[in-house]
C-alpha cells in the first residue's frame, strides 16, 4: 500500500506538470492559469451544491428512519471530488468532475462499496467501540 501511495505522490504531480505545459504549449500561458482559476471555482461551486443536496436527501431518509448509507457514500465522493478539483491541473479536473456528476458518481460509488465489502470479508476493516 505504502508504494502504490510514494508512486501516486510522484506520477501524478509529474503528470499534471506535463499536461499544464502541454496544454500551455496548445492555448498559452494565461489562458491556461485562466481555465485553471475557472475549474477551481467551478468545482467549489458544484461541491457545495451536490453537497447541499445530498445533505438534504440524508435528512429525509434520517427522518424517515432510514439509514442514509447511500448519501454517505455521495458525501465521500463529493468530498474527494471537490478537493480534486481545487487542485491545478487537468487531470485531478477530470477525475473530481467524474465523482462530484450524479451520472458518474453511481458507477465510483458501486466501486467503493465492492472494495468496502473485500476488506470486510477479507478483515482488514475492524470496528472498535468504547463503552
Amino acid at each position: 500500500m505504502f508504494r502504490w501511495l510514494v508512486a501516486l505522490f510522484i506520477l501524478v504531480p509529474a503528470l499534471e506538470i506535463w499536461g499544464l505545459i502541454s496544454i500551455g504549449r496548445l492555448i498559452g500561458g494565461w489562458p491556461t492559469f485562466l481555465l485553471v482559476l475557472l475549474t477551481g471555482f467551478l468545482g467549489a461551486y458544484l461541491a457545495k451544491r451536490e453537497a447541499q443536496r445530498v445533505w438534504r436527501y440524508a435528512n429525509d431518509q434520517m427522518a424517515r428512519g432510514q439509514v442514509p448509507t447511500a448519501s454517505i457514500l455521495d458525501a465521500i465522493c463529493i468530498f474527494a471530488g471537490g478537493l480534486l478539483l481545487l487542485l491545478p491541473g487537468f487531470l485531478t479536473d477530470i477525475a473530481g468532475l467524474v465523482l462530484l456528476l450524479p451520472v458518474t458518481r453511481s458507477a465510483c460509488k458501486a466501486g467503493i462499496l465492492y472494495l468496502l465489502q473485500k476488506q470486510l470479508a477479507k478483515g482488514s476493516i475492524r470496528f472498535f467501540r468504547r463503552w
